[in-house]
Order: C-alpha cells, then structure tokens, then sequence
C-alpha cells in the first residue's frame, strides 16, 4: 500500500488524481477504484494497477 493525498476529484464524473507521498507522482484514479468516498485534500491509502494509459490507483480507502 502506498500513502497519499487527493489532489483533484470531481465526484459527478468520477475520476481524479492522487499525489504519492514519497515520490510526488500523480496517479490516476476512477470512482470503481474507490472503497471510501474521497474529496480533494483527503489522506488515503492505495495500490498500483497498469491501466490503459498507464498507472492506476486502485484500493482507495481514507486513513
């Protein structure tokens, strides 16, 4: 699992991005890799899937 913070969601058409801790990376992330309901500036958790464009997160659940 990697730690890191919402930086961009848009809930109505469900996708946004979230910045890596560690690395700064942005990683893409769509509302079907959602556990819990996130909102920009939330503290998550999440794990790395190859998507079609690249690395997706997936697992996302609040800390």
């Amino acid at each position: 699992m990697k730690n890191g913070k919402v930086k961009f969601f848009n809930e109505s058409k469900g996708f946004g991005f979230i910045m890596d801790s560690e690395t700064g990376k942005e990683y893409f992330v769509h509302a079907s890799g959602l556990i819990d309901r996130i909102r920009e500036n939330d503290e998550v958790t999440f794990d790395l899937t190859e998507g079609k464009k690249g690395l997706n997160a997936v697992n996302v659940k609040l800390v």
